[in-house]
């Protein structure tokens, strides 16, 4: 039964919501929780398999396959910048994956980014951002990774959409997933080790990290600014307390400066330097 499957789910978040902390991550201890399973999972599993991928495959292989996949994302990225009124953009994504399709054989060869056609980035999390749901609690998936409560939506209906699914026969479509899920992590190798090496907290740099990205896909790199959170305006009683140390040093008055004759060489040198 699913409905008290949810309540029991929700019970367990509401049990790990801190009482201080990030107000967008309430859930930080359950997240932090998921995190470790998936930094295991990837330790153990994703990330030999996807350095194995990359050290095995030469470049023009591995560059093939993303195409392949990123051919067959355009057209679900066409549907979401048609919902969120972005026609221009939504035209370019299905002629890019006409082109491709045709002349880039299958996906193969990224022949539209040769011809001047942009490749957009949406997804319908970022649609549902468009149309002004907020992003809600921060969440770390299983396997998935960093998300929200808006953006948990959108990757169930990316998931649910996604023509990869329809492959068949079901060896086939796994075996596409599967070769996908590894090219994605080869890609974040490089990533991966510098966040490993930068970060003290790679669980708040990478949430951190995550909602910046996020916001800026949403509004197109060009966010509005973010409002001034209510406990860091001056109250009444700050705005009309004394500033610090009103009153001058002591000594601030026994400063004697030495009058320097007008004909002085050094002055005279300066002076002509500055005409100049």
């Amino acid at each position: 039964m699913r409905f008290p499957g949810s309540l029991a789910l929700l019970a367990v978040l509401a049990g790990c919501a801190t009482a201080q902390g990030d107000p967008r991550d309430p859930f930080e201890g359950f997240n932090r929780g998921v995190y470790k399973f998936n930094e295991t999972v990837d330790a153990a599993i994703a990330k030999p398999v996807a350095t194995a991928y990359r050290d095995l495959l030469h470049e023009e292989i591995r560059s093939r396959v993303r195409n392949f996949f990123s051919n067959i994302a355009d057209l679900f990225i066409g549907v979401n910048n048609l919902l969120q009124g972005k026609f221009q953009d939504g035209v370019e994504d299905w002629a890019r994956f006409a082109f491709n399709s045709t002349f880039g054989l299958l996906g193969l060869h990224d022949v539209a980014s040769d011809m001047g056609i942009e490749k957009h980035n949406e997804d319908f999390g970022q649609t549902l951002g468009r149309w002004g749901v907020a992003d809600g609690p921060y969440l770390v998936l299983p396997i998935l990774g960093s998300s929200t409560l808006r953006d948990s939506v959108g990757t169930a209906a990316d998931i649910y959409t996604d023509p990869v699914g329809d492959f068949r026969p079901i060896r086939l479509r796994n075996s596409a997933v599967a070769l996908r899920l590894v090219g994605v992590r080869a890609d974040l190798l490089d990533a991966s080790r510098i966040l490993e090496e930068a970060a003290l907290d790679k669980y708040t740099f990478q949430r951190d990290a995550y909602l910046q990205r996020r916001r800026s896909l949403i509004y197109d790199g060009r966010p509005p600014r973010e409002e001034r959170p209510p406990e860091a305006e001056p109250t009444p009683e700050r705005r009309s307390e004394a500033p610090v140390n009103v009153a001058p040093a002591s000594d601030v008055y026994d400063v004697y400066l030495t009058r320097v004759p007008k004909n002085d060489p050094p002055v005279t040198s300066a002076q002509h330097a500055y005409d100049r």
